[in-house]
C-alpha cells in the first residue's frame, strides 16, 4: 500500500499510549489499531485533525506516501 501510516511512531516520540490517544480523541481502542496497522480505508478528517492536535503534530507526520512497484505497473501510458 502507497500510503503508510507512521502513528505508533508518533505516538512512541510523544511518549503517548495507543489507549490515552483513544481516550482523548473520543474513537474506540480497537478503530485506533486498525488505523495504526493501515487496515482502514480511510479516515475522517474531523479524527485526524483530534490527533494531530492532541499529538501537536501535522497529517504528514503521521502519513506518508511511498511509490511501490505496483503503482507503476498500474499508472496508463
Amino acid at each position: 500500500m502507497p500510503v503508510l501510516v507512521n502513528l505508533d511512531v508518533v505516538l512512541a516520540k510523544r511518549k503517548i499510549r495507543s489507549k490515552d490517544l483513544a481516550q482523548k480523541i473520543g474513537i474506540t481502542e480497537a478503530n485506533l489499531s486498525l488505523l495504526k496497522s493501515g487496515k482502514v480505508k480511510g479516515v475522517r478528517f474531523a479524527t485526524l485533525e483530534a490527533i494531530c492536535l492532541h499529538l501537536k503534530c501535522q497529517p504528514g507526520d503521521i502519513l506518508v506516501y511511498e511509490e511501490d512497484e505496483q503503482s507503476d505497473e498500474q499508472k496508463p501510458d
